[in-house]
């Protein structure tokens, strides 16, 4: 599973109008399901055995006609790539669980075509889970851009007044390039268009509610379809949770701040003496010939991965001359993203306040991975979908899961998002750490199973144990 830091931009355009009644055609997809078993720990691996394949024959694949933009719905389209596993015994069918992949970036046609094990035996056998390439990824009118362009410009983290410059001259000429390259999605991909765009997956399938799984950035979309059709929801969990509440760039940066160091003091604590070694690359990077947002990006993603013996590994290495891992830039899917926060940086003594604010909330790690976020937003011009508040009315309680420990979408968004929602969320923490808990506890995907099956709402308070 993505976190923010995820590229993912390749070709694509619209089509033509076209009116009606939504439809899909189910045709076979051109690629298998395979299997990936649980281990005795009770984790479950993300790749799957060679020569393993499950349910290859309930897997099938369509496309779905929708407006560029839901404001003109009889203008422009664009084909939603859609795929489906079928529950097998109609009989005991509940419904349709929905998948909203993360990211933004993350293919939600491969998590059924190529990764269904990720839910459980117990979901394919009682719902037909339905996924999608949200629009500009994978096959959904994808992004395109100069690849030069795209991977060219300042750095991650800004130096100077003139890298500050530097970089809103060249997102300015990177977006006109991948807005002539893309076509008119590039203006409409923000996660109000992604929500309608689920609302008419729901009416093509013939379906009057939805159960819904959002896992990291697609608890955005959760949240905001929950909100907005709110009878048209059996049930939702959020796992990994991100919350779209930050009112201000500094404290959407300080909360990534606090959920990268509360992860590494987890990391700390459990690999003794690395804090030291960590503390004396960032003080001296250029030795590892890495720079130190290279470093604060593979720490963000070790820990997140729970890799945290192979951090500690690559760490001790460097500290004894050892080449660092270069990071380089890193991006989301641009639209989506800068379509849906609103964090401006109104200059270099601006930028430099805000990487001051979020130290406070990080002594060590003195910034978060998702500062590049900044800076390949910097001089967006129009933000459709601003941070606001949330009004959920939903027959059933949200439930959200994550990690205590989770640097990508820490435990500190979740309970800001379980307060907002009041009544209508419950938040089950995993006392352990990295990204998408039901995948990494069966406890937290039995709670899940539990919930979207039976409608089965935890206690306020639940949490699993932490698994060695």
């Amino acid at each position: 599973m993505k976190s923010l830091l995820v590229l993912a931009m390749v070709a694509a355009g619209p089509i033509p109008a076209a009116t009606g009644t939504p439809t899909l055609r189910w045709h076979p997809c051109p690629s298998a399901s395979r299997a990936v078993p649980a281990s005795p720990s009770g984790t479950a691996s993300h790749t799957a055995p060679a020569g393993s394949v499950a349910s290859a024959e309930l897997i099938e694949c369509a496309s779905l006609t929708v407006p560029v933009d839901w404001q003109r719905p009889h203008g422009q389209t664009f084909e939603l790539a859609v795929a489906r596993h079928r529950a097998p015994d109609p009989a005991k069918r509940v419904g349709t669980l929905v998948f909203g992949p993360g990211g933004p970036g993350d293919s939600g046609v491969s998590q059924v075509t190529q990764r269904i094990t990720r839910f459980s035996e117990r979901l394919r056998d009682r719902f037909d889970i339905v996924s999608f390439d949200p629009r500009g990824v994978g096959g959904s009118a994808p992004m395109t851009c100069d690849p030069v362009l795209l991977k060219s410009g300042p750095a991650p983290v800004l130096e100077s007044a003139g890298d500050y410059q530097a970089t809103v001259e060249h997102n300015q000429a990177l977006w006109k390039d991948c807005a002539a390259r893309t076509g008119p999605v590039w203006d409409h991909a923000d996660t109000l268009s992604t929500v309608r765009d689920v609302d008419a997956l729901r009416r093509a399938l013939g379906e009057r509610q939805i159960s819904f799984h959002g896992s990291s950035y697609g608890t955005l979309l959760g949240q905001e379809y929950a909100s907005r059709y709110p009878g048209r929801v059996r049930a939702m969990v959020l796992e990994s949770v991100t919350d779209h509440s930050s009112r201000s760039t500094a404290s959407f940066l300080s909360a990534q701040a606090w959920a990268l160091e509360d992860a590494f003091d987890d990391f700390a604590r459990e690999q003794p003496g690395t804090r030291q070694v960590w503390q004396r690359l960032y003080a001296d990077p250029g030795r590892a010939g890495i720079t130190r947002f290279d470093l604060v990006a593979i720490t963000h993603k070790l820990i997140k991965d729970g890799e945290y013996a192979r951090l500690a590994d690559l760490l001790r290495a460097m500290d004894g001359g050892a080449p660092g891992q270069s990071v380089g830039k890193l991006s989301v899917v641009i639209p989506a993203f800068c379509a849906d926060w609103s964090l401006p940086v109104h200059s270099y003594a601006d930028y430099q306040r805000l990487l001051r604010v979020a130290s406070r909330a990080a002594p060590d790690t003195h910034f978060p991975a998702q500062v590049f976020a900044l800076t390949t937003c910097l001089g967006w011009p129009h933000v459709a979908n601003p941070q606001h508040d949330l009004s959920v009315r939903t027959k059933t309680p949200l439930l959200l899961l994550n990690s205590r420990h989770d640097p990508a979408t820490g435990v500190n968004w979740a309970r800001s998002v379980e307060r907002r929602l009041g009544p209508r969320g419950v938040l089950v923490t995993y006392e352990g750490t990295g990204h998408a808990s039901s995948t990494r506890s069966t406890c937290m995907r039995d709670v899940a199973d539990a919930y979207l099956i039976d409608l089965t709402v935890p206690p306020r308070g639940t949490s699993c144990p932490r698994l060695p």
